[in-house]
């Protein structure tokens, strides 16, 4: 008992999953203890001192919740490496209404929406053990609406990166990577499209994964296209990625997709190996990355090639270049498959609903709700409903479709990811995150996001919205490690060697203001019956 007492407990703005589960093990600290120093942290800085508004609401049973996962610990044990572990889920992923919380992509025509059951990952996060600690705030509508700014949702209003007061944290899972990054749980998750995990966790120096698209169920989602849809963790370490991968992967009756992964998903955590990069071949895009938006920045071109070294030093060859042959066309027949795709799938989003209180059942009646409420859903600066007219003008899937899909997988996949791949007999291809996606959403193909760098002191400040600033001094960016079709082990197994070599997210922290004081300490200690 005495070396239990004395054994450090953790420091939530770093602590990881297996730390969490020795502390509770241990009796250092109870899940009940663990949530109430979240929901403590969130106080101090969502709306309060830096307002952040990473979190959109908590879950009013996350108490009542995190007992019973304490009494479940002592009398049976613990389920998994996430029994008991707060997690917080971006707003577009469902949970049962008789839980408390919404589920409304942060558009007010969705508040008090009555959902039927739980998503798919959901059901996997609970039977895991975890505790679903809230949600957090998104882009609107996964950033669907229109040329908003990124990490702006009506309801949530604007999130920020805690790397600097008025920090881009990217989108559209904005508020799950800013929520990791300061500790406000140590697992988030986060939903892709194109962009919208390895984006957000590139900004907010966190790990991503955005799994193959199938792997996870995208059951009780609120969709884009079902094509390129995919849910992935959103975390501060590699480690803490894989357990969470390896207890959302999985099939589900209610999402066909998923029924085609191989069997059985494995255990991403024994692909946790330092030497993963060894004798191993990547390949470097360098035309996909000069058509992204931040390549004429010097000092991500410095940081990149230096990385390039690092995965030289562990033992990779690198081919640079080894460019992709659609590179000069991707992404040409996209929007496409999107505006016409949303319409069709956001409507059976609707029709799954029990209940929608602002009689919104159509994407037809979320244009007419907005316009009547635009106090709330069109202020000044994030007014823009483009996305959402065109598509609702669009008329199904019929031949431009089929084309436009099958361009899609031509470029990414069969003339794109999957070509450069066997042309020079990689197992992997290496990015700067920024920007740098859509051939790996076209694909349906998995990309891991691991932190790389800081901006320096002396960076330029560019403004990025109304309210957001990127680059500026001390903003992270990430690198992004892309392969095929549920080549995730690997994936991880590569990203690992590369963050346990460089410790890259610790170069930084973020800025003072924006770190919770709130510790394990600070929360008084429950009565845990023990002799």
């Amino acid at each position: 008992m005495g070396d239990i007492l004395k054994a450090p407990i953790p420091d939530l703005l770093n602590a990881g999953v297996v730390q969490l589960q020795a502390g509770l093990d241990g009796g250092l600290f109870t899940s009940l203890e663990l949530v109430r120093a979240y929901l403590a942290r969130i106080d101090e800085v969502n709306t309060k001192g830096p307002s952040l508004r990473a979190v959109l609401e908590v879950n009013p049973k996350a108490t009542k919740i995190a007992e019973a996962c304490d009494e479940e610990r002592k009398t049976k044990g613990k389920r998994s490496l996430l029994h008991g572990i707060p997690v917080l889920l971006k707003d577009n992923i469902a949970t049962i209404s008789s839980e408390g919380m919404n589920t409304t992509a942060g558009s007010y025509a969705l508040l008090d929406s009555v959902v039927p059951d739980d998503a798919g990952i959901v059901k996997r996060l609970r039977d895991a053990g975890a505790i679903i600690l809230g949600k957090t705030n998104m882009s609107e509508l996964a950033h669907f609406r229109g040329n908003v700014p990124c990490g702006w949702s009506a309801r949530g209003g604007q999130c920020t990166s805690a790397y600097h007061p008025q920090g881009d944290p990217c989108g559209s899972s904005s508020g799950s990577g800013v929520a990791t990054s300061i500790g406000l749980a140590t697992v988030t998750i986060g939903t892709e499209t194109d962009g919208s995990i390895c984006f957000p966790s590139s900004n907010n120096n966190v790990v991503g994964i955005k799994p193959t698209v199938g792997l996870t169920s995208r059951a009780g989602v609120i969709p884009i296209p079902s094509s390129q849809d995919t849910v992935g963790p959103m975390t501060r370490t590699v480690e803490d990625a894989a357990i969470t991968l390896s207890i959302i992967a999985g099939e589900d009756e209610n999402d066909n997709r998923s029924l085609a992964q191989p069997r059985p998903v494995p255990n991403y955590t024994q692909a946790l190996k330092r030497n993963a990069l060894q004798g191993k071949r990547i390949g470097v895009p360098r035309m996909n990355i000069t058509r992204g938006h931040y390549v004429h920045d010097p000092y991500l071109w410095v940081s990149f090639n230096e990385a390039l070294r690092t995965i030289e030093d562990l033992g990779a060859t690198v081919v640079d270049p080894a460019d992709l042959p659609s590179a000069e066309e991707i992404g040409s027949g996209e929007n496409i498959i999107l505006k016409i795709d949303f319409k069709i799938e956001f409507n059976r989003y609707l029709e799954w609903l029990e209940d929608v209180p602002t009689g919104v059942r159509t994407l037809t009646d979320l244009i007419k709700f907005n316009n009547e409420h635009k106090d709330l859903e069109l202020p000044e600066h994030y007014d823009d409903q483009s996305r959402l007219i065109a598509s609702d003008a669009s008329s199904g899937r019929g031949p431009e479709w089929a084309k436009a899909l099958a361009l899609n997988m031509e470029q990414g996949a069969t003339r794109g990811i999957d070509a450069v791949m066997k042309e020079h007999n990689l197992d992997a291809l290496v990015l700067p995150a920024c920007d740098t996606s859509t051939p790996a959403a076209l694909a349906g193909y998995p990309i891991i996001t691991v932190p790389l760098d800081f901006y320096p002191d002396d960076t330029t400040i560019t403004k990025s919205g109304p309210k957001t600033v990127y680059p500026a001094p001390g903003l992270p960016f990430g690198l992004n490690f892309v392969g095929t079709a549920f080549s995730e082990y690997d994936l991880i197994g590569f990203a690992y060697a590369f963050e346990q070599k460089t410790k890259a997210r610790l170069r930084r922290t973020p800025f003072p203001g924006a770190i919770p004081k709130t510790q394990l300490k600070d929360i008084p200690r429950m009565n845990t019956d023990k002799t």
